[in-house]
């Protein structure tokens, strides 16, 4: 599953506020694919956040959008305004 589409998952699935244990029991095992290709576990990703309650669905993807590793992030170290390279001094 993509990631963007937990938040309709968490949606349809719970009567909020719920309790994080009760996310983790019931979509721990769902497989979350990165762009690059690996996947991770819901249970993964939110086992690094240390919320314990979720008032809503946002609530839960945020946490979810806020703990995914780095290959789910795009390119790394991009810049689309230049490149990040020291430039020599020029002498005019």
């Amino acid at each position: 599953m993509r990631i963007t589409e937990t938040r309709q998952l968490f949606r349809q699935s719970f009567d909020y506020p719920m309790d994080a244990t009760a996310v983790t029991d019931e979509f721990g095992h769902v497989e979350i694919e990165a762009p690059t290709g690996d996947t991770t576990t819901v249970k993964t990703v939110l086992a690094r956040s240390n919320v314990t309650d979720y008032q809503s669905a946002e609530d839960v993807y945020t946490a979810m959008m806020s703990n995914v590793d780095e290959s789910f992030i795009g390119r790394k170290y991009y810049d689309d305004r230049g490149d990040n390279q020291p430039h020599p001094k020029r002498s005019w």
